[in-house]
């Protein structure tokens, strides 16, 4: 189910979606929201951090939970420009994220709806609820945009 201030959230996640873009990073942003506030923010680092765990998602439960002084994050909403992966999934279901909103699908990584349904396996012991497609088209065509100008650079 959509929530009243989904697009505002999801905005400022492609915000940082494009901070990263700036970075030479896949843009990708993503916010922890506890009691309308963003409490968790961040946009994917790998390259700049030379962290295969930097994943914006990652970064903004982090966050999130340092600012709460706590691990479960059961009264937390994350949004994210794309589908998390099955690593991001895994961090979703141990944190303990209530509802999880993303923008884009992921085809060929999605751990959601996509490739896997990670958050709705019944063998574990947490599944947030999910609302899919919030600002899609922005989210799914700030990738694309990226990724066409990194294939248009190979090939000059």
């Amino acid at each position: 189910m959509q929530g009243v201030n989904d697009q505002k959230w999801m905005s400022i996640a492609l915000e940082l979606a494009r901070k990263a873009a700036d970075l030479d990073e896949v843009p990708v942003g993503a916010v922890v929201v506890h009691e309308e506030q963003v409490i968790g923010h961040g946009f994917n680092r790998r390259e700049s951090d030379r962290d295969p765990l930097a994943h914006a998602e990652l970064l903004a439960i982090n966050e999130a939970a340092k600012k709460l002084d706590r691990w479960r994050l059961f009264d937390c909403t994350l949004y994210i420009t794309l589908e998390p992966c099955l690593m991001c999934a895994g961090a979703i279901v141990n944190s303990r994220v209530s509802r999880v909103v993303f923008g884009a699908s992921d085809l060929k990584a999605g751990a959601v709806v996509s490739l896997y349904q990670t958050l709705n396996d019944s063998r574990l012991n947490h599944r947030p609820e999910i609302t899919t497609g919030v600002l899609a088209t922005e989210c799914g065509t700030i990738l694309s945009d990226f990724f066409r100008r990194k294939r248009d650079l190979q090939r000059n």
